[in-house]
């Protein structure tokens, strides 16, 4: 017996290590192989795997594996993060369970003819979604942080929530005759208690690991392993069902403890997990009943389709009624609602406490669970991706710009990233000027660039590129770090002065536009004056150093500013610690004052600086981003000297065509 015990275990490890590596490779949640390696090596195939002789212990190692699993989930949450969707994130753990439950409940009663406290039951179960199944999709998708926040979020509070109330309506289902405040006064302790005793015990363990600096690396992730197995314990024998929702919030309230060296905790806890994972899965779907699921027949099917078409968007639709998340991404989060191990931890302990109260209906919750599971991480999961490329929402294809700052170069900026075709739109609190960004067919939204909800409004959860240009370089960088810590755009710039090499260290999220320091009104005035040139040139491999020596020379005289470059076909921002490459094209201004003769500028060879064909004076930039209190009849005098003034964006697409 103990062989075969100790065999059951060692295929568990390998064949659940085994599903996560072809998972990594195919790019798919693991939960998909591991749910196959399960089924195929259990009673229905090849019955290598028997988890029905671990008895008493199986039900051991689900409880320890869940505890660490919801552990994890809440020490990889923020509370700065959680804060940027509180109110959603709170309706959907809240206001979102009970419809989940109640629609669940309906629909597990009417089409796959439960009675009524099992059919509320399984719908209990399948409350939680979890952050086994929910992560891996978010970072194979590349959400947008806001939405990736709301989703971790949801997947690990909601596991701890809906594991407390599967335990109430189980109790219901065993106590027919409890009362309606009894119900709900059971969860609200439970969910109090173990809250409660999970913060005091996160923040203690901070403190200690905090001042325990003698521990090493192992031994303080030994340290944590064993305090989370311990509060799980000391809750469950305080209050009954207490423990997830204290290892939950001991998680949270660690993970905002200032720990020396977290990254390592982190990357260990995630690697045992991970571990955990894989064995209890195999070992749950090894022990499923395949005739039970087909029991079940298309009813089954139809309650499972009915919770993620018509439940799920209601779900997402009343819980984000009053959100600024846009339609495409309320449309992924009604998508995005596979189950996890969760849900089938707890569905295999119920099977076994109702099977053996007499309380028929046991194995049909499981087989209807795992139904769930199966279709959920199969339909959604694997179509995720594809989903938010649909949507627009795969962050690793965000293109498009937000500019703070409707001055003549955040114009000038937007224009030739319009002209590039990607989506463009200006922040700034002077009405005028954002009037004349919107004559350019510019989105101008006139409000201050600290106030999330404009830059929401702006289009920042979906545009790869944040930039913040006001001639104000402290205010530049305090927007920029707003954008990051709201909304954590791929790419953020801002103008500002770094008085010494300790700057960096703190805003090392933040890069510095075009270059170290850059005299934003002075370039302004130039582009005003109509003392500007904007010119284009191509790095080659033949001639990239003596290119990039007549660049310098230039822009270390301050009279050269280059503003954005193309790389591979994409258009970026220049940084100012900018590594150049060959292939790259460089958009530029050269300060051409009216004082001095063109001849002086004509010292480039042709093909390096094609300084002469574009002349800014030819654009209505200059008039159009003019000072607001200059008359009218000045505004007037600039009008007249126009050109064309379709001339910049027609230079635009000449420049993005690869002209050499």
């Amino acid at each position: 017996m103990e062989g075969s015990l100790s065999l059951i275990i060692i295929i568990a490890i390998v064949a659940g290590i085994a599903a996560r590596v072809i998972a990594n490779f195919f790019r798919v949640p693991s939960i998909v192989f591991l749910l196959l390696f399960g089924v195929a090596l259990g009673s229905n195939g090849l019955n290598l795997v028997q988890p029905r002789l671990l008895g008493d212990g199986l039900e051991a190692i689900v409880s320890i594996s869940v505890a660490l699993i919801l552990f994890d989930g809440g020490l990889n949450l923020k509370l700065q993060e959680l804060g940027k969707v509180s109110a959603s994130l709170r309706n959907l753990i809240t206001i979102g369970t009970l419809i989940t439950l109640i629609g669940g409940g309906i629909a597990a009663y009417w089409l796959s003819e439960f009675p009524w406290t099992i059919a509320f039951l399984y719908a209990a179960l399948v409350v939680v979604t979890g952050p086994t199944v929910i992560n891996p999709i978010v970072e194979e998708v590349g959400l947008d942080r806001r939405l990736a926040t709301i989703l971790e979020g949801e997947g690990v509070l909601i596991d701890a929530i809906g594991s407390v109330l599967a335990v109430v309506v189980l109790d219901v289902a065993l106590n027919p005759a409890a009362g309606a405040f009894e119900v709900v006064s059971d969860l609200g302790l439970r969910l109090g208690v173990g809250g409660l005793l999970g913060a005091i015990a996160g923040w203690l363990l901070g403190k200690f690991l905090q001042w325990a600096t003698f521990l090493a690396e192992d031994t303080k992730s030994a340290v944590v392993v064993a305090a989370v197995l311990g509060l799980f314990g000391i809750a469950q024998e305080i209050q009954s069902e207490s423990g997830l929702t204290a290892v939950v919030m001991m998680g949270i309230i660690l993970r905002a403890s200032e720990i020396p060296n977290s990254r390592d905790l982190l990357k260990f806890k995630s690697q045992l997990v991970a571990l955990m994972v894989s064995v209890l899965f195999i070992l749950l779907s090894a022990n499923l009943s395949i005739p039970s699921i087909f029991a079940l027949g298309w009813g089954g099917v139809q309650t499972v389709l009915f919770m993620m078409f018509i439940v799920r968007p209601i779900n997402v639709i009343v819980s984000t009624w009053n959100s600024s998340f846009t339609w495409r991404q309320k449309a992924f989060l009604s998508w995005c609602a596979p189950r996890g191990i969760v849900a089938a931890s707890v569905a295999s302990l119920f099977s076994l406490l109702l099977t053996e109260r007499g309380v028929n209906g046991g194995e049909s919750i499981k087989a209807l669970v795992f139904l769930t599971i199966a279709m959920t991480v199969f339909l959604q999961g694997l179509s995720a991706k594809l989903v938010a490329k649909l949507l627009g929402l795969n962050q690793g294809d965000i293109s498009g710009l937000v500019i703070v700052g409707s001055n003549p170069i955040g114009i000038l900026v937007a224009r030739l990233f319009q002209a590039n075709g990607q989506r463009v739109s200006l922040i700034d609190t002077n009405a005028e000027l954002c009037k004349q960004a919107a004559e350019y067919g510019i989105p101008a939204f006139v409000s201050n660039g600290l106030d999330a909800k404009s830059l929401a409004e702006a289009g920042l959860d979906s545009v790869g590129t944040f930039v913040a240009l006001t001639i104000n370089t402290d205010v530049n960088i305090v927007i920029a770090q707003l954008a990051i810590q709201e909304f954590n755009p791929p790419k953020v710039f801002a103008i500002y002065v770094k008085e010494m090499e300790s700057d960096r260290n703190g805003k090392n999220e933040v890069q510095q536009a075009f270059s170290f320091r850059v005299p934003i009104k002075t370039w302004n005035q130039y582009i005003l004056q109509r003392e500007v040139r904007v010119g284009e040139f191509l790095l080659t491999a033949e001639e990239l150093e003596e290119q990039l020596n007549r660049f310098n020379t230039l822009f270390n005289a301050g009279i050269l500013l280059p503003l954005l470059f193309e790389r591979k076909g994409q258009l970026q921002i220049v940084a100012a610690d900018m590594t150049w490459e060959k292939g790259d094209r460089i958009v530029y201004l050269l300060y051409t004052p009216k004082t001095l003769p063109p001849a002086e500028f004509a010292v480039l060879p042709p093909n390096t600086l094609d300084i002469t064909p574009v002349v800014l004076s030819d654009l209505d930039i200059a008039q159009k981003t003019s000072d607001s209190t200059s008359s009218s009849s000045q505004n007037g005098k600039n009008r007249e000297g126009l050109a064309n003034p379709d001339y910049f964006l027609n230079m635009a697409k000449d420049i993005l065509k690869g002209r050499s």
